[in-house]
């Protein structure tokens, strides 16, 4: 099956809705969403039987809408000192992206920047900043999921649940650059 858009901006939405759905409907199968030059965006299926991924991940993406290799990367910088503990928060933040979005951990990257010069609200009180990138399983339920666990994180080095932002971006395949090409091909 194939459904073109040649609008992508007014489209965006439908096309996130239904790789969700058809996601949901067909377990069976998998989803690719891909744009092409002129920016016409299409959904195509293809049966999992075809299919395969090579995952290290301990995770359980039985039930997760997204089973596509992607490249979820989180992006945070925060102004606290997070001393010695800093990569185990960063291994942390993997695990919870793998367990909110069902993609493998062999697939994500985490990089956190501490000790920055960052203010929220015009005051320099500690703060985080973040950024999620991923090809598909960007939706609210897995969003609010890394957030609350980005939260439990930080808490204890006295960051605020309401001073830390995450901006989550639901990557096109042909947007996302791995080993010399993009997931588009």
């Amino acid at each position: 099956y194939c459904i073109i858009f040649h609008n992508r901006e007014d489209m965006n939405s439908i096309i996130h809705i239904l790789f969700i759905l058809t996601s949901l409907l067909f377990k069976s199968s998998s989803f690719s969403l891909s744009s092409d030059i002129t920016g016409s965006t299409s959904l195509k299926r293809f049966s999992a039987a075809t299919t395969k991924m090579n995952s290290q991940s301990s995770c359980d993406m039985s039930g997760h809408p997204s089973t596509l290799p992607g490249d979820p990367s989180l992006n945070l910088v925060t102004n606290v000192d997070l001393g010695d503990k800093k990569l185990d928060i960063m291994k942390a933040c993997s695990k919870a992206i793998c367990d909110a979005t069902g993609k493998p951990e062999a697939y994500i990257a985490v990089t956190i920047t501490d000790k920055a010069d960052v203010i929220f609200g015009g005051s320099d009180a500690p703060t985080a900043l973040g950024c999620l990138y991923s090809i598909g399983a960007i939706a609210m339920e897995s969003n609010g999921a890394i957030q609350n666990s980005v939260t439990d994180l930080l808490e204890p080095y006295g960051v605020e649940a309401n001073r830390i932002y995450i901006n989550f971006f639901d990557m096109p395949r042909a947007n996302v650059g791995w080993n010399r090409k993009t997931f588009a091909g």
